[in-house]
């Protein structure tokens, strides 16, 4: 015991010392600044008062005082300084200077000039009390410039707020999120409804052994939720939300990071038991790698965080909770057992996740009976909750401009054209003959779509230019949710992305570059393909890329030999001319199909997937 008195004594000295150099510091660098300041001013006054300086010969003072040119002249000892009277106006006016000389007779030319001209002149006292009052003047500025410094310290807990923890404190009537708000994540709410029980309830687990976990890490793509997430967990518990973003801990002053951290830990400590939230922690909890270069204060900003969250005891209640997109560049340290115990994955919702997501966004929305949330839900494959907000807003406004008061069916599905493709651009007109080739490439790849087996329904085709710079498209609408996708249905895509491409061809002339994004589609799906899935014969069930940033862009890095990514651009090449031949095929089997359907899109211009199938049915 009485070594834990003398230790806890020890630590309290060196916060105090660290303290007391902490404010040494800080009234060096405030007594620093006033002096800048001060001269800064001083000389700003003095130019506004006394204008600029030129330097003329005595000749020259001589030949303006007689002239009667002058205002104003003050003799110092050393030197003479007079103003003309046409430059005396004005806060930019030009002071002339001359050196003083033994002349027995200026005495009695100044006072003819007075008598005459109206020049004023006067001797200026240089003794040392003049002196002492410009030191007293320039100490007396300082001190108001200290005293307005540490003011601004004392209201921002730092140099203009440097240093301090900004963090935002909600509670849960300030918030009003519950886990009741959050849809579509119930695995992820299921692990953090055990941190919540915790903080209600910690006896039932600190009687049997049990610790709360010190942190949880929310991993997911963006706009999945993950600070909702958070305030819902706050919102259930009951307790203080204390909430920073990662970028808000870094600063251009090396050590403020590190000095935030410790400012909000040291709140929490006197509110706990309570909820830390830090969002987008990858701007502070990157790897440490020494061979990129090192960012000191980024690193003892990190240095800092594990310290604290090492520190401080489970027992009070108080949690930490952080977000981020980009798990894989965080520090090892920063994820091991004992910081961030859980790793709560927040991925896209399926299908039930999105038809719950929708409901809750549409609780407050007027609707009327033909709104199906399931066939939305199926529309929206991919889409996260704040995609799914976007929508159901798209669509409300939608209503209000028809001047309707409910949200209908055909609303929402306009809304999810609007937030995937872009609204309609009215102002784009197309030629006869470009509007007659947008027609066939869209029919195209619908054509394929219901000639081939293993592909998705249509929802709608249309030639309508969207502001995302599609001249048209054709929506697909899955029947049921699926996970997986076989080899047959991917190659099922290749043809149909193709087949835009392959009408064009057969119909006109010339292709055009209409198909740019069909064939990037393509290329990319090929590649996976070859290299993520081990669907070529020629490589069979070999790893040749890797996925990094997974919840971001999905960015694909080779991990392979130069040789073997030349193979791989020539099995890519291969198996796109393959699709590319088959759909050519099977277009040029139906040309009377293709030929009715286009004519019939150029005319209505958008036509919905039953009126495409029934076209097609009466041809074939």
């Amino acid at each position: 015991m009485d070594n834990q008195n003398s230790n806890n004594n020890m630590n309290d000295e060196n916060d105090n010392g660290r303290n007391n150099k902490g404010k040494n510091r800080s009234i060096l660098v405030m007594l620093a600044i006033s002096i800048v300041l001060t001269l800064l001013c001083w000389k700003a006054y003095d130019k506004i008062m006394n204008g600029t300086q030129k330097e003329i010969p005595y000749s020259g003072f001589i030949e303006m005082l007689e002239g009667g040119e002058l205002e104003e002249i003050k003799i110092y000892s050393s030197k003479i300084e007079f103003v003309p009277k046409d430059n005396s106006d004005g806060l930019n006016k030009t002071t002339y200077v001359t050196v003083a000389i033994d002349d027995e007779a200026l005495a009695d030319k100044l006072k003819l000039a007075h008598q005459r001209y109206n020049t004023v002149y006067e001797g200026v006292d240089e003794s040392g009390s003049a002196i002492i009052g410009t030191i007293l003047s320039y100490v007396l500025m300082i001190l108001a410039f200290y005293l307005f410094l540490s003011l601004i310290m004392k209201k921002g807990g730092g140099m203009m707020g440097v240093g301090k923890a900004n963090a935002k404190v909600y509670v849960e009537k300030k918030t009003g999120v519950t886990f009741e708000d959050v849809a579509g994540q119930e695995e992820a709410k299921e692990s953090l409804t055990e941190m919540v029980d915790f903080l209600h309830n910690p006896k039932k687990y600190l009687e049997i052994g049990a610790k709360l976990p010190k942190g949880a890490l929310l991993v997911g793509p963006p706009g999945t939720g993950k600070t909702l997430l958070a305030k819902a967990v706050a919102g259930e518990a009951n307790v203080p939300f204390f909430s920073m973003s990662g970028s808000s801990f870094v600063e251009m002053y090396v050590g403020v990071g590190a000095s935030r951290v410790r400012d909000l830990f040291k709140q929490a400590n006197q509110m706990a038991p309570c909820i830390i939230f830090i969002d987008e922690i990858d701007a502070i909890g990157r790897s440490r790698d020494s061979k990129r270069g090192s960012d000191s204060e980024r690193e003892q900003t990190l240095n800092q965080l594990l310290a604290e969250m090492d520190g401080f005891d489970t027992s009070k209640g108080i949690v930490i909770l952080a977000a981020t997109n980009r798990p894989e560049v965080l520090d090892k340290a920063l994820l091991r057992p004992g910081r961030f115990d859980r790793r709560v994955i927040v991925e896209k919702p399926d299908l039930k996740g999105r038809i719950d997501t929708l409901r809750v966004h549409s609780k407050n929305v007027k609707m009327d009976e033909s709104v199906d949330l399931r066939e939305l839900a199926l529309a929206t494959s991919g889409a996260v909750g704040a995609d799914l907000a976007n929508i159901i807003n798209e669509g409300a406004l939608a209503a209000v401009r028809s001047g309707r008061q409910f949200v209908s069916q055909q609303d929402l599905i306009g809304a999810v054209e609007v937030v995937f493709a872009g609204k309609e651009k009215k102002d784009r007109l197309l030629s006869e003959k470009e509007k007659k080739i947008v027609a066939y490439h869209e029919v195209g790849h619908a054509l394929l779509v219901a000639l081939q087996k293993n592909t998705e329904p249509i929802q709608r085709i249309t030639i309508v230019p969207r502001t995302m710079g599609a001249l048209g498209y054709v929506w697909q609408v899955p029947e049921e949710e699926k996970y997986l996708q076989s080899k047959s249905e991917l190659m099922a895509d290749l043809v149909t992305l193709l087949g835009g491409r392959a009408a064009e061809e057969l119909k006109f002339d010339s292709v055009t570059t209409g198909a740019a994004n069909d064939i990037e589609q393509a290329t990319n799906k090929a590649r996976a393909m070859i290299t993520m899935y081990g669907m070529s014969d020629k490589f069979g069930l070999v790893q040749l890329e890797s996925v990094e940033s997974q919840y971001l862009d999905r960015a694909l890095s080779l991990q392979c030999s130069d040789e073997t990514a030349t193979k791989i651009d020539k099995e890519i090449r291969d198996m796109l001319k393959d699709a590319y031949l088959k759909a050519k095929k099977l277009l040029s089997e139906h040309m009377n199909a293709l030929d009715a359907i286009a004519e019939f899109l150029v005319e209505k211009e958008s036509i919905t997937g039953k009126e495409f199938m029934d076209i097609l049915s009466k041809i074939e």
